[in-house]
C-alpha cells in the first residue's frame, strides 16, 4: 500500500479493499458557478466550504448527460443512460424505467451486507417495479421525479397530478401547492441523519443517498431561510442545500465516524438558464442545462474521505459519474455488475495519487434522443454536428417564470482546447488534423456500440429499459 500523509492520498492495491460508509448528496440543476469556492457571489456555503478543506474539489467533473433521469441513471449504474434506453427526463405518465437487469450501486453495495436508502428525487421511473426499494435500497422516502412535474408548472398547468411523495412504494402525501414543496430540503436531511443514527454502531457499513430536488425550480426553501441570503431565492436555497450538508457532517462527527466515511457532493447537470435569477450560473462556460457544452455536462463535485483523499486540494483531472459504481465497487472489493458497463475505476484520480490519468481514454456525450453530439478525449472536445437551446445573450425570467430559448440554434463540427478554451470557443480542428482523425475515429466507434440518431446508426450495444406491460 502507498501512504501519503500530511494532506495526500492514499491508494489501494486490490488485497486492500476497505469498507467505509459511503454518502452521496447530488443536488439538482445547480450550475460549475455555484460553489463560492468557483465565484459565486450572494450566498455563503461554510459547510462544502469545509468539505473542501477537508477533501478534495474536482474541478472537471462530469455528468453523462446534462438532464435528470439519464444523469441519474448513469451514477447509479456505471452506464451511459442511452445504453440503458433511459433518455432525458422521464414523465409521471411514462411507461417504463430503469430495467430490473441492471445492478444499481445500491445493489452492488447492499450485496456486500451495505444497508441503504435514498432519501430525495428518484426519477428513474414511477410504477412500483421502478422504484428504490426494488433496486437495492432498504428505505426510500421522496419524489419519483422533478418537482415542476406537478399542477403548478407555469407552462403546463393542471397537466399533472399532485407531486407525490413516496414512503418505500406508497404514496404518503400528495403535494399541490408551493408551501408543499418548502419542507422538503429539511425532510429529506432529518431522514438522512436518522438513518446515520441508527446504522452509527452497526458492524455493517451504510450507503446513503441524498438527491435534493432543489435548486430545480420551482425554488421552495423552509421558514429559516426565507430570506437569508443576499441573492434571494436561488441563494437561500443554496444555503439550505448546504446546511443539509452541514447536518449530515455533524451526524457523522457525533458518531465519530466520519474518518470512516466517503462523502461525495455533485449536482445532476448544469443551471436551467432561461429561469434567470431563480437558476444558478456556469461562470466561464458554455451554456448550461440541456446542452452538451461545459455548461451542461461539467458540475460541482466535492469529495472528502480522511486519510484516503487528499485534503485541501483542488484537482483538474477530469472523470465522471459512470465511474462513480466501479470506483466504489473496486474500493469495497465487490464484483462489478454482471452486464458491461461503460464507467472504470477511478480510485487513482479519487485518491489524488500522483500522475493520475482519467480512468477512460474518452468520454461521450449524448443528448435528446440517443444523438451523440461530443467526446472529450484529454484536453480535446468534439462537437459534432447538432442543434442546440441557447438564449443568445438574452437575461433570463424572473420570479420563477422563464424566457424562451432559441431551439434553432446548430453546433457545427468544431474541436475546441478545453486546457485553454473551457469556454469552447475557438475551434482548432484545421491546425490539429491528426487530433481531429482519432476523435472522428472515435465517433464511429461509439456509434456502432450505442447508435447515433442524428446518423441514423442503431448500434448494437443497446439494451432496453424496463417497460411496464399492458395487461387486459
Amino acid at each position: 500500500m502507498l501512504s501519503l500523509m500530511l494532506g495526500a492520498a492514499v491508494s489501494f492495491a486490490p488485497a486492500d479493499a476497505v469498507r467505509p460508509n459511503v454518502v452521496i448528496m447530488y443536488v439538482d440543476d445547480m450550475g460549475w458557478g455555484d460553489l463560492p469556492s468557483q465565484g459565486a457571489t450572494g450566498w455563503s456555503m461554510p459547510n462544502l466550504d469545509r468539505l473542501q478543506r477537508e477533501g478534495t474539489r474536482f474541478t472537471q467533473f462530469y455528468v453523462a448527460q446534462p438532464v435528470c433521469s439519464a444523469s441519474r441513471a448513469a451514477l447509479l449504474t456505471g452506464c451511459y443512460p442511452n445504453r440503458l434506453g433511459i433518455h432525458g427526463a422521464l414523465w409521471p405518465t411514462a411507461p417504463h424505467g430503469i430495467n430490473a437487469q441492471e445492478t444499481t450501486l445500491a445493489e452492488v453495495l447492499h450485496d456486500e451486507g451495505y444497508a441503504t436508502a435514498i432519501f430525495g428525487k428518484w426519477h428513474l421511473g414511477t410504477q412500483p417495479m421502478f422504484l428504490p426499494p426494488n433496486h437495492g435500497f432498504d428505505e426510500y422516502l421522496g419524489i419519483p421525479y422533478s418537482n415542476d412535474m406537478w399542477p403548478g408548472h407555469p407552462e403546463r398547468p393542471k397537466q399533472w397530478p399532485p407531486l407525490p411523495l413516496i414512503e418505500g412504494t406508497q404514496t404518503v402525501q400528495g403535494i399541490d401547492t408551493l408551501e408543499g414543496q418548502e419542507p422538503l430540503t429539511r425532510v429529506f436531511t432529518e431522514r438522512a441523519v436518522d438513518f446515520i443514527d441508527r446504522h452509527a454502531d452497526d458492524d455493517a457499513p451504510f450507503f446513503l443517498y441524498v438527491p435534493h430536488p432543489q435548486p430545480h425550480v420551482p425554488l421552495a426553501r423552509s421558514e429559516g431561510f426565507a430570506g437569508s441570503s443576499a441573492q434571494g431565492w436561488y441563494g437561500d436555497v443554496m444555503q439550505e442545500i448546504d446546511w443539509s450538508m452541514g447536518k449530515i457532517l455533524s451526524a457523522l462527527d457525533r458518531h465519530d465516524i466520519a474518518d470512516d466515511t466517503l462523502v461525495i457532493f455533485a449536482s445532476d447537470n448544469g443551471p436551467w438558464l432561461n429561469y434567470g435569477d431563480h437558476a444558478g450560473g456556469v461562470a466561464n462556460l458554455r451554456e448550461g442545462k440541456g446542452t452538451t457544452f461545459e455548461g451542461g455536462v461539467r458540475v460541482p463535485c466535492i469529495a472528502r474521505w480522511p486519510g484516503h483523499v487528499r485534503d485541501g486540494h483542488i484537482s483538474d483531472v477530469h472523470w465522471m459519474t459512470i465511474d462513480v459504481l466501479p470506483t466504489i465497487a473496486g474500493m469495497v472489493g465487490a464484483e462489478l455488475p454482471a452486464l458491461p458497463i461503460d464507467g472504470r475505476d477511478a480510485l487513482g484520480v479519487l485518491t489524488s495519487v500522483p500522475g493520475a490519468a482519467p480512468p477512460k481514454d474518452h468520454y461521450l456525450f449524448y443528448y435528446r434522443d440517443n444523438e451523440l453530439q461530443a467526446i472529450r478525449s484529454g484536453r480535446w472536445k468534439l462537437h459534432l454536428p447538432h442543434g442546440y437551446r441557447s438564449l443568445e445573450g438574452r437575461a433570463g425570467g424572473t420570479g420563477g417564470v422563464p424566457t424562451k430559448y432559441n431551439y434553432g440554434m446548430l453546433q457545427p463540427l468544431a474541436l475546441y482546447d478545453l486546457q485553454v478554451d473551457p469556454a469552447e470557443s475557438i475551434d482548432v480542428q484545421h491546425s490539429q488534423p491528426e487530433v481531429m482523425a482519432r476523435m472522428l475515429s472515435l465517433a464511429e466507434a461509439a456509434r456502432a456500440d450505442l447508435g447515433d440518431s442524428l446518423t441514423k446508426v442503431d448500434g448494437n450495444g443497446r439494451r432496453e429499459p424496463g417497460r411496464v406491460v399492458e395487461t387486459n
